[in-house]
């Protein structure tokens, strides 16, 4: 490598007197205002000896010009001098603070100081970080140790909460509510049932109902049995639900009977809440005891798999009880707060949505789902229902801050999380916002903070917050060493919120549940998410490691798209990326190499056949062969964009004054030319926010 670098330097020594200004104008490239051509960051070593000239009559000496604008971005300039070697950093003030280039400065003696203490060392291993600044960053910031509960269960904790107010509202869903005492009687009946269908502690149960007050009975009933539930989307394509089943194995299926039709063939013992309840309401009412503990599963979520197939995290009692006391202690939830309930059964912010509150005595209301998609309906629901607490997905949020607040409503929280949060709320809002960060992986919540208006921060979007009670964060790099702060690092979570890992994948969870390299004794879970922390021990986020992307708060990964693509017999490779407008909005576009011509509508059907709607790219574009790298990768940063004057479907111009409105505004939102009156909004990449 000496060699190398030697001879390539020597090589450039001869051009050396060639100014750069010269360069630009030869090669031309292509010029941005943000910063300087080729590159922004120069390393200057000046080894020639700077000694007085002596002349007759006449000293020269050489003095220190103060510079006042900077050259490039960054510039470490080092001279041999007779004391050593003295270093100069030269920075643009607009990109870095003063603070951030002192740490620089200590990180590099750091660094220089251990390569001269073990010259053998590889780099990689080689710390940057000093004693306090390592402490600060593996142990201050990570006391988050707090005392709670261990030798009780949710569904116990509920029934404690019956006791004392029996006849306090526990659920409401349009125009049927139930107490605690009806849901608690509800949920034992259904208990018993499951009971006598060999359901007990460990055993997997799955749960596939609409949003109602018997999704509340049909979850907590399983938790009562001693069981774990897992959630279907009743909306998930037939195939996605019928691999779940068959992955879970679950030996019972609790539903609805008007379900029944759209579910897929299955081995499980059916279930239905609304036909069968004659039967189960001949069950005692009493609570029952199982043997359960916190050491036991409680739920079985399936995420987005880059394997192509969705994959089962495993949750225990444990996880869910740190996240149920951290959250009641945090946000003081009392028996008089309204909560709602927004999110499917299927994604695990759900989990969030009940089991704080209904272990407090408060009051759980379900929105219905068209609601949910207009922000204004939404607003004038949260107010009139007289909500003090909820959790709203990021996208939907940013509309709603945008919308006019009443000074006096009795909200008091909103809690978001689910993707990248890039708005500041207004400091004339009449409720705080709480940005929440966290994977499934470690049960619904991970980091959580204060956002706090625009003026009183400089960064460009809000911070994650923190990490909660009993959980701890490492922001690392490749050879597992902490990063600076400020420095960018893949997020690594520990602490109590651990899932087990990942049903039947003993080699995926052995992949992503690592050893703790600084507790040998306990395990890290290695998201694929890249962060840095602030100076103040905040945490931003800035995005994915791999191929999985945030849309619309649904995490996917998109080498399940692409999975999907590949088993379509005329399609050889496929490529899925995530774009992000002008506007914001990110869309999924889809790329083929395919031996025999294909439609768009044909690639769309059969993914829509086989993936939730969301997962589904807004567009496809065929290629004769894919882009790759020279070492032979896919060169993603090659693809072609999509060609928005590319229509699927044959172009027939607006003919009334109403189709051209509407033709505008498709074109408007979805940044396509040329609407048709057959093309369709969804299919185009449109969706409900």
């Amino acid at each position: 490598l000496l060699v190398q670098v030697r001879e390539t330097t020597l090589k450039a020594y001869e051009h050396q007197d060639v100014p750069f200004e010269t360069v630009v104008e030869a090669l031309q490239p292509q010029r941005s205002l943000s910063h300087s051509p080729f590159f922004q960051v120069m390393f200057v070593l000046q080894n020639t000896p700077m000694t007085d000239v002596e002349l007759s009559g006449v000293t020269s000496s050489p003095i220190q010009l103060e510079s006042t604008i900077a050259k490039f971005d960054l510039t470490l300039s080092m001279a041999e001098t007779g004391q050593g070697l003295v270093g100069t950093w030269e920075y643009n003030t607009d990109l870095f603070k003063e603070q951030t280039i002192e740490r620089m400065v200590a990180h590099f003696q750091n660094l220089l100081e251990a390569i001269v203490e073990n010259p053998l060392a590889k780099v990689g291993s080689l710390d940057l970080l000093s004693e306090w600044e390592r402490h600060q960053l593996l142990v201050e910031w990570n006391d988050t140790e707090t005392d709670y509960p261990k030798d009780k269960c949710i569904h116990q904790l509920f029934e404690e909460q019956v006791e004392k107010t029996p006849d306090a509202i526990a659920v409401v869903f349009e125009h049927k509510k139930l107490t605690y005492q009806q849901l608690n009687q509800r949920a034992n009946q259904l208990a018993h049932y499951l009971q006598t269908l060999g359901v007990n502690p460990e055993v997997l149960v799955g749960i596939c109902v609409e949003r109602s007050v018997e999704m509340v009975v049909g979850l907590l009933g399983i938790l009562k049995a001693g069981g774990a539930y897992v959630p279907l989307d009743p909306n998930y394509p037939s195939e996605r639900l019928s691999y779940m089943l068959s992955d879970s194995g679950v030996g019972v299926l609790v539903t609805q009977s008007q379900l029944l039709e759209s579910l897929p063939e299955n081995n499980a013992r059916l279930v239905c809440l609304d036909t069968d309840w004659g039967v189960i309401e001949q069950q005692s009412q009493d609570n029952l005891d199982v043997g359960v503990d916190s050491g036991n599963l409680a739920y079985v979520i399936y995420t987005s798999g880059s394997t192509g197939k969705p994959k089962g995290v495993l949750v225990d009692h444990k996880g869910l009880l740190n996240l149920v006391f951290w959250h009641q202690e945090t946000f003081v939830i009392t028996s008089s707060d309204i909560a709602t309930q927004l999110a499917g059964t299927a994604f695990d912010a759900s989990v969030w949505e009940l089991w704080p509150y209904l272990t407090a005595g408060a009051s759980i209301h379900l929105v219905n789902s068209e609601i949910i998609v207009q922000p204004q309906v939404l607003l004038d629901w949260l107010i009139s229902e007289k909500i003090t607490i909820t959790f709203v997905p990021t996208p939907l949020l940013e509309n709603l801050l945008s919308l006019e607040w009443p000074s006096k409503i009795v909200l008091r929280i909103v809690l978001t999380g689910g993707d990248k949060f890039h708005q500041y709320p207004s400091t004339s809002l009449p409720f705080k916002v709480i940005n929440n960060y966290g994977p499934t992986e470690n049960t619904v919540v991970t980091t959580s903070g204060l956002v706090v208006s625009v003026k009183e921060t400089f960064q460009s979007t809000p911070p994650i917050g923190r990490p909660i009670s009993n959980t701890h964060i490492y922001i690392l790099d490749s050879h597992l060493q902490p990063v600076p702060i400020g420095v960018p690092g893949e997020l690594y979570i520990g602490g109590d919120g651990l899932a087990r890992g990942y049903l039947h994948r003993p080699q995926l969870t052995s992949e992503k549940f690592i050893q703790n390299p600084f507790d040998n004794s306990k395990r890290l879970y290695k998201t694929g998410d890249l962060a840095c922390y602030l100076r103040d021990g905040n945490i931003t986020f800035m995005g994915r490691i791999d191929n999985q992307v945030n849309i619309r708060g649904f995490r996917i990964e998109l080498g399940e798209i692409e999975a999907v693509l590949t088993t379509h017999p005329q399609v050889n490779q496929a490529v899925v990326i995530a774009i992000e407008e002008n506007t914001g909005n990110k869309r999924l576009v889809a790329y083929v190499v395919a031996d025999s011509e294909i439609t768009t509508q044909q690639l769309r059907h059969y993914v829509k056949a086989q993936l939730p709607d969301y997962m589904v790219p807004s567009a496809f574009v065929t290629l004769e062969s894919l882009p790759l790298t020279p070492n032979g990768k896919i060169d993603r940063k090659a693809l072609p964009a999509p060609d928005t004057t590319l229509l699927e479907t044959e172009y027939i111009a607006p003919r009334t004054q109403s189709e051209e409105i509407i033709a505008n505004i498709f074109a408007q939102v979805l940044n396509i030319e040329n609407i048709g009156i057959d093309d369709n909004f969804f299919e185009l990449g449109g969706h409900s926010l």
